[in-house]
């Protein structure tokens, strides 16, 4: 076993871990921020990175392509000789649990559709400040 690939494919799922926190946590900001009429919720860097982030996602999944994260982490555990299901660190095995579920395909990408279609709603009706206000 190659213990460099075990080492990557572990650090390729918590930047996957991150990237999810990024996408749903941005998106709970937002709101409740626009709830507590919090001014960081204009910044425009952070809303268009954020919408970014979950437009590529959601993009993926209506063009039926498979997370590149994803795809990433399983490739480096195979050149490891570990078995994504059953030989991987305890770090690996936590993260997965916390950001993949057992469901039917057409599930995930119904649920990135949407979550896409929120996040791009969420945008229009609350606005980034994209000009200064005097």
């Amino acid at each position: 076993m190659n213990n460099g690939y075990a080492l990557l494919a572990d650090l390729i799922v918590i930047l996957h871990l991150i990237y999810v926190l990024f996408a749903v946590g941005g998106q709970l900001a937002i709101l409740v921020g626009r709830a507590l009429h919090q001014a960081f919720i204009e910044n425009p860097v952070f809303r268009i990175c954020h919408l970014a982030a979950v437009a590529i996602v959601a993009v993926e999944a209506s063009i039926g392509l498979f997370c590149p994260l994803t795809l990433w982490e399983y490739n480096l555990r195979q050149l490891a000789g570990q078995r994504v299901d059953t030989d991987i660190s305890f770090v690996g095995r936590l993260v997965r649990l916390i950001i993949f579920y057992d469901l039917p395909d057409w599930a995930f990408t119904a649920l990135h559709i949407s979550f896409g279609l929120l996040v791009m709603l969420t945008f229009i009706l609350v606005p980034p400040r994209l000009s200064k206000r005097r």
